[in-house]
């Protein structure tokens, strides 16, 4: 991946450090030679204009990569994880599906580097590459295709301390996501848009992380499942773990505008090597339209983790593929299904970053004048 941008104007001048790295993929379609590649690279870098956005093809564009963006590529769990190191519940007086589940974690946690070295983890830095692509809109009975020529492909760094603290910048084509949570509020915004506004909620755990990233907090989550039952995924006879979210959760991850009629996740855990192999989770949403209406949204997503290598004596899912369906319905509104996919890989991990702080994961200063405005 490209980490560095040569000063164009200045032959000795030094070189820019990107922010996100980009992968190489990306760097070659911006130009058929090296110079005009740095030169786009860096026009692609400095600040967007505002009356850059008064042209209705470039907002459109930008507001279909920002979807992508928020729903595939920085998605969040409406669960808070515990947030300690010790991952133990007794067995005693369980449902023979609950105590069942408790053991699968525990082998979830020696196949992934036992207690000793997930607690020896007090934080991280991950770089990664991901690719996005997406079908159109259609009504829920026509078949989907997704495109292949609509591919987008960009980089992330994300940071985190805890399920709870936690920052993720993320690029692809030319448009820029961050999102975090400190502990008391997560937020989500486009910095390439500054008239786009920044959404804020309760803190909640990055979806990402439970993709074979953070083998602690997937072990937290999953610790109060249910085992219901076997399935085959890519020849691996997996065990299946199943989370509902509860009612006062719910209620309390909705916002104003809408509320989540229901959550659940689902782990999928190799009988072989006690590794996550998959992970999926649906969720419905309502939504309150300006016009007073009600609009549904419901989202399933499915994830399967691939290529495990050990980082510091910790197992990590350094590639895999992440699939979202998205349907859209209601009183006034036309069934609408839309199918979306991204591919990604980790280039790198890093445990233990030395000066990584609380001042690492403030959010904007709109965040909290958004936070007073809710609790008003």
């Amino acid at each position: 991946m490209r980490r560095l941008c040569p000063n164009i104007d200045r032959d000795d001048g030094l070189e820019t450090i990107l922010e996100v790295p980009i992968p190489e993929e990306m760097f070659t379609s911006m130009g058929s030679n090296v110079t005009l590649r740095w030169q786009n690279m860096s026009t692609w870098m400095k600040a967007q204009t505002s009356d850059k956005w008064s042209s209705p093809i470039i907002a459109n564009r930008f507001n279909e990569l920002r979807f992508l963006l928020y729903l595939v590529g920085s998605p969040l769990i409406p669960l808070q994880v515990q947030l300690g190191h010790s991952v133990h519940r007794p067995v005693r007086d369980c449902s023979i599906e609950a105590s069942t589940a408790k053991y699968i974690v525990q082998q979830y946690i020696a196949a992934t580097g036992g207690p000793a070295a997930l607690n020896s983890v007090q934080s991280m830095c991950v770089t990664g590459q991901v690719k996005i692509k997406a079908s159109d809109f259609h009504l829920s009975d026509e078949s989907i295709e997704v495109k292949k020529s609509t591919e987008e492909i960009g980089g992330f760094v994300l940071w985190q301390k805890n399920p709870d603290l936690w920052c993720l910048e993320l690029v692809v084509s030319g448009c820029k996501v961050i999102c975090g949570s400190n502990g008391k509020l997560s937020w989500r915004h486009s910095s390439n848009n500054q008239q786009s506004p920044i959404s804020t909620g309760p803190p909640r755990p990055l979806r990402r992380f439970l993709q074979g990233l953070d083998p602690r907090a997937t072990a937290n989550l999953f610790i109060d499942a249910m085992c219901i039952g076997e399935k085959l995924i890519n020849d691996e006879d997996c065990f299946i773990l199943k989370l509902e979210t509860s009612p006062a959760i719910r209620e309390a991850q909705s916002g104003p505008n809408y509320e989540i009629i229901h959550h659940t996740i689902w782990g999928y855990f190799s009988q072989r090597s006690g590794l996550l192999i998959q992970f999926e989770d649906s969720r419905l949403l309502r939504m309150r339209t300006k016009s007073d209406e009600d609009v549904f949204w419901e989202t399933s997503t499915e994830s399967v983790m691939e290529t495990y290598r050990y980082v510091d004596g910790v197992n990590i899912a350094h590639s895999g593929k992440t699939n979202v369906t998205v349907f859209r319905y209601g009183e006034h509104s036309a069934n609408h299904k839309r199918e979306m996919e991204e591919t990604w890989k980790i280039e790198e991990v890093d445990f233990n970053i030395w000066g990584l702080t609380m001042e690492s994961f403030l959010p904007p200063p709109g965040a909290a004048v958004l936070q007073l405005h809710d609790a008003s």
